[in-house]
């Protein structure tokens, strides 16, 4: 059965066409009618754009005539690898893309004992001001539409030769900030005549925006859903994170449970380890409280160093570990990649940035 999640179809802005990659494959039919061409035309070129084409002339079962026809009604746009950096540690890949518009984003594909992850982005920067992520120096410049976080996918896999089978979307921005295109990019990479990665092999992580949440505990999608929660405390979050002042960590755990409610799903839990910050001992204990009656994941994450934060990697991972595994909370220590490769989120597009600067 086929996953549909688009509520509406896709619009365009004025003045251009819709992106042909980002269309589900109902949509993509109904276009190459409106051209005067068979329904099954729509499935081959949809088969075609999820094998990573970067041309209409590789359809080489499409007659030339039909070929040139999309040529002149849509454009392919796929990404330039600007830099791709493997670690010598692990393996693990990092790619810098460039997009057609001359932004950059990033992607890390990561190999494990059960199959190759890839984290991709689903902004080009982000909005939410997270005090230790380099994502959102600079800010949020706009949205990916669901072709470019596809083809982070696509691409990758068709680069380095290896299967992808599990998608993370915890690269460069918020995805609830852009829920609507990640929900079709949901679709589309679900789709069996795509890559066909089910719900199961998916997660989508949160800085804490409440009607997202909410909204996705409504589609009750078999996805990981995986909350950036960094302190359990107002205060603490409120400096740290300023989704906090927005929706409180009071709403943001009610949420959580009643998500949980809903699909019946355990929610991960991202705990970044800050040096005197949100590493103390109560502060486990509050975690512990507040999930109690949910069954959750709390991955604890070594603080990356971010040369504009004045934060610093905690001393007391393994001691905060022990203290919430001992109340019954499953707790575990984020295994780091790629740490010879820039491989955390933000920071070779940050370098590219300040290179692109530095040449004004």
């Amino acid at each position: 059965m086929e996953l549909q999640l688009s509520e509406q179809p896709l619009q365009a802005p004025p003045g251009t066409v819709p992106d042909l990659k980002s269309m589900t494959l109902e949509e993509l039919t109904a276009a190459l009618r409106e051209m005067g061409e068979p329904a099954f035309r729509g499935k081959q070129v949809f088969a075609w754009l999820h094998r990573g084409v970067r041309s209409f002339e590789e359809m080489t079962d499409l007659a030339k005539p039909l070929r040139a026809r999309l040529g002149e009604r849509w454009r392919l746009e796929p990404p330039v690898a600007a830099r791709r950096q493997v670690s010598r540690l692990d393996g693990t890949i990092k790619y810098l893309w460039e997009l057609s518009d001359g932004s950059c984003i990033e992607s890390v594909l990561m190999s494990y004992r059960h199959g190759n992850t890839i984290c991709i982005s689903s902004q080009v920067g982000c909005r939410m001001g997270c005090a230790f992520c380099a994502s959102t120096i600079g800010g949020k410049v706009r949205d990916l539409r669901p072709s470019e976080m596809l083809d982070q996918v696509i691409f990758s896999q068709l680069d380095s030769g290896r299967e992808i089978s599990n998608i993370v979307l915890m690269g460069i921005g918020e995805p609830m900030d852009n829920l609507d295109n990640v929900l079709r990019f949901l679709e589309l990479v679900n789709h069996p005549m795509g890559l066909n990665i089910g719900m199961r092999h998916v997660s989508l992580s949160t800085c804490g925006i409440v009607p997202g949440i909410r909204r996705l505990a409504d589609l009750g999608l078999q996805l990981t859903l995986s909350v950036s929660l960094h302190a359990p405390d107002s205060g603490t979050r409120s400096a740290l994170m300023p989704v906090n002042r927005a929706y409180d960590v009071e709403e943001l755990f009610e949420a959580c449970h009643a998500y949980f409610r809903k699909t019946g799903r355990r929610i991960s839990f991202e705990y970044a380890m800050v040096d005197g910050v949100n590493d103390a001992d109560w502060q486990a204990d509050l975690i512990v409280k507040k999930l109690r009656g949910m069954p959750g994941h709390v991955n604890l994450i070594p603080l990356n160093n971010v040369r504009e934060s004045p934060l610093k990697p905690s001393r007391r991972t393994a001691a905060f570990q022990r203290r919430l595994e001992s109340q019954g909370v499953a707790a575990t220590v984020r295994r780091s990649l790629g740490g010879d490769i820039d491989a955390s989120c933000g920071q070779l597009r940050r370098k590219a940035m300040e290179k692109k600067e530095g040449e004004l």
